[in-house]
């Protein structure tokens, strides 16, 4: 998803809607949980093969620039 894309789907939302970050909690019901998002950042991230997904790198390191929610 792009900031663009993101700009467009969250000017449909009603404003006064709270946003939290979702995950899987890691336990055996596999359950979903919300954070709250207390930080929004751009960083680095690369393909990590261990864990199949990106991972955030030092900023010292090649990688792609994204938009980071913590």
């Amino acid at each position: 998803m792009t900031v663009a894309e993101l700009i467009e789907y969250l000017e449909e939302q009603d404003q006064t809607l709270e946003v939290k970050f979702s995950y899987n909690s890691g336990d055996y019901w596999r359950t979903q949980v919300a954070k709250d998002i207390e930080e929004v950042e751009t960083g680095l991230v690369e393909y990590s093969d261990y864990h199949r997904l990106d991972k955030v790198v030092d900023n010292d390191e090649d990688g792609t620039l994204v938009l980071l929610l913590s």
